[in-house]
């Protein structure tokens, strides 16, 4: 053979060997069928948003568009403050619009927030934060340029049917300073969220490839923006006997890596870069993988692989958990399709997400339960009656909502020395049995809480007056004290009356501003926090009201009771009697002492010059100069001497 012509035939078999490969995996038949495998994913990707950097802002404000496919739905939201240490929490004005009933559950410890909302929104017990309705709006640029008036606009996001949302407060540093809102983006660290709706994960069989080994593929789709990230990918496969044979084929952007997690041995297949979580340091290379379905098929069966137990794509995520019901080739277990996300009307009763909104309201010595008719409608629940343990407590019918409302002393309730509990029995139109749900309130009738002001961080000795500038020390206790119920300042302000100004102090159990500080609990788990008074107003206030929100939590019990008590205060201005004495005092006192010595100097200088000997006087002529020269200089120095204290005055 000639030589010049055994490259050609090199390139033509390597060719031949690339078709017939490629044509291998488009010729694979698999027929996906849903299966019954679970996977869940939390994303920082969204349909419309956008992340700004505001590090001069006193108050953030982030905005959440929360659309929903259904009628009721639940959100856990969590609100994480700075890592950054040092750094004073900022005031955040959170923004939550909703167009369908969402049951919100929110966690935002230690950050003082203010929350405004639309009457979609229903809290899962107290909110624990300072909340407002937002106004009506007709269009989501009349709510833009609304919130953009409360402070600088850090976050804006809109979600499709989310379950919950992570929502970081540190600063991001590569993002522009203003927030402009842009389709499908991704959010990092600021944002991340899992939705409702669980992921379409199917699977088949593998034709023509004998034993038991099974495949698990996750394929994870480009996102609108290219950078390095890390995907954790937790793999739980329930077997009932030893470890399956199988592989885990992970295919994504080549910028991601992997960090994966399993609860069996298993075959690794993937792009990039993956690590294990026992050994997260030690980074293995990956491989070249197909792009598109049919080629990573093709991958499993060349692996070996006689079925695809799961098979899902996913937009970019940061975290991936893969639950698999069955494995180890005891035959693939088809589900029927995905239900839909709309209940039809024939539906029956959501029972359980009816108890759900069951909460009760604690008063001083009141429970109070309130349904509201529209979401009883919504669950495609008929409420036949609505009672607490004793039938003869019927809640009242009102035009929109169901108001079932007794005293700690009747209705069946069980009065304990610091809990008062009670049964609400719901009867369903639906369903022959009753439902029966457990509501608990704080008995605060042995209970009495004290709110005391002191002058010294020593709380030894309190008091009714404070002074303008100086440093007052706020206690709340509560007697007699319970190891049960924890006592949590929720918000504290200082009144001025209504020409002054109100101060806010303490606000979601975070100290407002510099000038607050929250102390170390006393001895007794008393609250304790200390301001500072300005030391100028105008007007001068002359008295004032404090008044603090608590919190009384339990450890077994929700939901958390709420009471408000307050003291009046005396405010006095500095330099008063036995207070000392202050500028515009020394400079009166100043002035005074150096008038009266002027006009002692001029008596004197009058009384020399009338009463010397004749024999020693000099001429008129002689005497008029120099007498003329030391008036002018006598009255240049008094006249510049007096315009020191008018300009002390001045700036005083």
């Amino acid at each position: 053979m000639d030589r010049t012509a055994l490259p050609l035939v090199v390139a033509l078999l390597l060719a031949i060997c690339s078709l017939r490969h490629t044509g291998l995996a488009e010729t694979i038949h698999c027929d996906l069928q849903p299966v019954d495998a679970e996977v869940t994913y939390i994303t920082s990707q969204v349909s419309e948003g956008c992340v700004a950097q505001v590090p001069n802002a006193t108050v953030e404000v982030h905005i959440l568009f929360l659309e929903s496919s259904r009628e009721l739905s639940e959100l856990e939201l969590t609100i994480q403050k700075s890592k950054q240490n040092g750094t004073r929490p900022r005031e955040v004005f959170l923004v939550l619009s909703a167009k369908k009933n969402v049951l919100l559950q929110l966690q935002a410890p230690g950050i003082p927030l203010y929350l405004a909302f639309n009457p979609k929104l229903i809290f899962q017990g107290h909110p624990g934060v300072n909340t407002t309705e937002l106004p009506s709006f007709t269009t989501k640029s009349q709510l833009l340029a609304w919130a953009d008036t409360k402070g600088s606009i850090a976050s804006i996001a809109e979600l499709n049917d989310p379950q919950s949302i992570l929502l970081r407060l540190d600063q991001a540093p590569k993002s522009p300073s203003f927030c402009n809102l842009e389709p499908l983006v991704d959010m990092g660290h600021t944002l991340e969220w899992s939705p409702l709706t669980r992921a379409s994960v199917r699977g088949c069989r593998l034709e023509g490839v004998p034993g038991h080994k099974e495949a698990h593929i996750v394929r994870v789709l480009p996102g609108p923006e290219a950078g390095p990230r890390t995907v954790t990918v937790k793999v739980e496969l329930r077997c009932a006997s030893g470890d399956p044979e199988a592989v885990l084929i992970l295919q994504g952007p080549s910028h991601v890596s992997w960090l994966i997690d399993a609860n069996h041995n298993m075959q690794i297949w993937t792009t990039g870069e993956y690590s294990f979580k026992i050994f997260p340091e030690k980074n293995i290379r990956g491989f070249v993988l197909p792009d598109t379905p049919q080629g990573l098929l093709g991958e499993a069966r060349r692996l070996n692989a006689s079925m695809v137990a799961s098979f899902v794509e996913l937009p970019l995520a940061s975290v991936v958990s893969l639950q698999a019901h069955s494995c180890g080739g005891g035959g693939l277990q088809t589900s029927p399709p995905p239900v839909q996300t709309t209940p039809p009307p024939t539906e029956s009763c959501n029972q359980e997400l009816l108890l759900s909104l069951i909460q009760p309201k604690c008063s001083e010595d009141v429970m109070t339960v309130v349904l509201k008719k529209d979401l009883i409608s919504t669950l495609r629940c008929t409420i036949t009656s609505l009672t607490f343990s004793d039938p003869s407590c019927q809640a009242e019918d009102r035009d929109d909502q169901f108001v079932l409302r007794s005293t700690y002393s009747s209705c069946g309730m069980a009065v304990t020395e610091n809990v008062v509990s009670n049964e609400v029995v719901v009867n369903l139109f639906s369903s022959s049995s009753l439902q029966w749900k457990k509501v608990h309130c704080i008995n605060m009738e042995s209970l009495s809480f004290q709110l005391g002001l002191y002058l010294s961080p020593h709380f030894l000795q309190a008091s009714n007056t404070i002074e303008l500038g100086q440093q007052g020390f706020v206690q709340v206790s509560m007697t007699p004290s319970i190891p049960e119920l924890t006592l949590q300042l929720d918000s504290c302000q200082l009144d001025l009356g209504p020409e002054g100004d109100t101060v806010e102090l303490i606000q979601s159990q975070t100290a407002k501003g510099s000038c607050v500080s929250l102390l170390s609990p006393g001895p007794g788990g008393d609250v304790r926090f200390s301001f500072l008074l300005r030391g100028y107003m105008v007007p001068t206030p002359t008295t004032g009201t404090l008044t603090c929100t608590v919190a009384l939590r339990s450890r077994s019990l929700s939901p958390e009771t709420h009471r408000t008590i307050s003291m009046r205060l005396n405010i006095v201005s500095p330099g008063l009697p036995d207070k000392g004495l202050v500028l515009p005092a020394v400079l009166g006192i100043t002035f005074g002492a150096f008038l009266i010595g002027a006009l002692l100097t001029a008596a004197l200088w009058y009384i020399y010059s009338h009463t010397r000997p004749p024999g020693k006087r000099e001429p008129v002529v002689a005497v008029a100069a120099p007498a003329s020269s030391e008036s002018s200089s006598t009255n240049h120095s008094i006249g510049s001497t007096q315009s020191t204290p008018c300009s002390t005055s001045s700036m005083a």
